[in-house]
């Protein structure tokens, strides 16, 4: 039960954006990270109280997630060390599919997100990136923590990890994209075909 209240949490949350490649020297501010937390949420709230249907949003999240996340950096990381052998054709099918896999996993949970909140209250530096701090504060829930992870490595600000509850979504993600590519022995084709129906 605590299991599967924390995955509820974390995909409501992930939603919201939005892993562990190396990062450039550190350039970003702390208000900038927290300027872009702030209008991925607002941007987000905007399509749950849109009245639009489900896939509607879908679409709409869709275009968030590109604009606010550090799409290709996420979806290179979750393929993993699959990525160093496989074509440029192989990434870019993948990354795509991925990418619409995730909108459609996540987007789905937007009616679980209406009337709740998300307060930023700060940020501090993190290695290479920004750390911004908030809670949330969800229907039927106790508020919990969520990290957002700001980098600029796609050269501006883009978030690339959320940390909920001391869970990494990113390495949560990548388990499971890990799994599913071992249960089609490593064949990423079938993978990517897979991703596209999936969500």
């Amino acid at each position: 039960m605590v299991k599967n209240n924390l995955f509820s949490r974390r995909a409501i949350v992930a939603g919201l954006a939005a892993t562990a490649l190396p990062l450039p020297a550190f350039a970003i501010s702390g208000a900038a990270a927290e300027k872009l937390v702030d209008s991925a949420v607002s941007d987000i709230n905007k399509i749950i109280a849109s009245g639009k249907s489900a896939s509607a949003m879908q679409r709409d999240f869709q275009r968030v997630f590109e604009r606010y996340a550090d799409v290709n950096i996420i979806a290179l990381t979750t393929l993993g060390p699959a990525r160093r052998t496989a074509s440029k054709a192989e990434v870019k099918a993948y990354v795509k599919a991925f990418k619409g896999y995730f909108t459609r996993k996540y987007g789905n949970r937007f009616n679980e997100f209406v009337g709740g909140k998300i307060i930023v209250e700060g940020s501090r530096k993190s290695k290479s990136n920004i750390e911004v701090q908030s809670t949330a504060k969800l229907r039927g829930s106790a508020p919990f923590k969520v990290s957002w992870l700001v980098s600029d490595k796609s050269g501006k600000p883009k978030i690339f990890n959320i940390i909920i509850e001391g869970v990494n979504t990113l390495t949560s993600e990548r388990a499971e994209i890990g799994a599913m590519l071992d249960k089609r022995r490593g064949d990423i084709g079938k993978l990517t075909a897979d991703l596209n129906k999936l969500g």
